[in-house]
């Protein structure tokens, strides 16, 4: 006797999409419960180099640029902080040599960087392409 003879066996199935609904609201809810910040300003070191002093070259134009912005070449102050007026005092800083001379620039930590960017874009209209920055020897 067979008594299951008309019935079927049904499939097991999952229905997703009541998943799927509660999904979304746990989605939409941290959404809005998250909180959101903005930085208006990264905080970054300087790096330092750990390198023996090299002694001075005759071939080295030294620029100081303090933490207000001002720039002196060679300890000669330069009056005016404008690319133009920086590019001059390199050209006359300039020594009569063979080898292109190297500008060097010793900017504080503290310095905008516009004065930096500054420094660059005279000694390049100075014709001097050579240009390094010094560092801080570290302390270890």
């Amino acid at each position: 006797m067979n008594f299951r003879r008309g019935r079927r066996t049904e499939e097991v199935e999952i229905n997703l999409i009541p998943l799927i609904d509660v999904m979304l609201v746990i989605i939409i809810f941290l959404m809005l419960t998250t909180t959101y910040s903005k930085y208006s300003g990264l905080e970054i070191n300087l790096p330092t180099a750990a390198s023996p002093a090299t002694p001075s070259v005759p071939n080295e134009i030294d620029v100081i640029v303090s933490a207000n912005g001002d720039v002196t070449v060679n300890r000669v102050p330069v009056g005016a902080r404008d690319p133009a007026s920086i590019a001059e005092a390199l050209r006359r800083a300039r020594p009569e040599s063979d080898k292109e001379p190297v500008v060097i620039i010793n900017a504080d930590a503290k310095t905008p960087h516009q004065a930096v960017i500054d420094v660059m874009q005279a000694a390049q209209t100075a014709g001097l392409p050579q240009i390094t920055f010094a560092t801080q020897a570290s302390q270890n």
